[in-house]
């Protein structure tokens, strides 16, 4: 299979993606889409849902460093020791459920506890950063 085939046959399905994320931020649902095509995975993807959620240029990239230094923007990060998971690295992942049933799979959950978290025990992403660059961990 050549790679301009592949890129013919994902390119319509990152326009999908797209679509439902726009239509997801703005509160709205896309029947006809498919549900994989709503929970886009990739880094980028979930930087820029990030970045929808997190205006704030300071405390986004408080967060931004926060979760490349835990997951690296990967979703379904799993640390082998602890079982954390997810893009913040949740302990036990499944807490992550109170921001939504998809917390495995969707970055805009996951992001939601996250930020949830870190406001909630820090005050702020940044406040959170803070304490992680002096202890790796927060």
């Amino acid at each position: 299979m050549s790679v301009s085939f592949i890129r013919r046959i994902a390119s319509p399905k990152k326009a999908v993606a797209a679509t439902a994320l726009a239509a997801a931020a703005a509160g709205l649902a896309m029947t006809s889409a498919p549900a994989q095509a709503a929970t886009p995975t990739s880094a980028t993807n979930a930087q820029a849902i990030a970045h929808q959620m997190i205006p704030d240029a300071t405390q986004f990239a408080a967060f931004n460093k926060i979760v490349s230094h835990e997951s690296g923007w990967n979703i379904h990060a799993t640390n082998a020791s602890s079982g954390a998971y997810g893009l913040v690295q949740a302990l036990p992942g499944s807490k992550m459920a109170s921001a939504g049933a998809d917390w495995k799979t969707n970055p805009a959950t996951q992001i939601k506890w996250g930020l949830n978290y870190m406001n909630s025990r820090y005050g702020s992403p940044a406040a959170a950063w803070n304490f992680w660059s002096t202890h790796h961990w927060y």
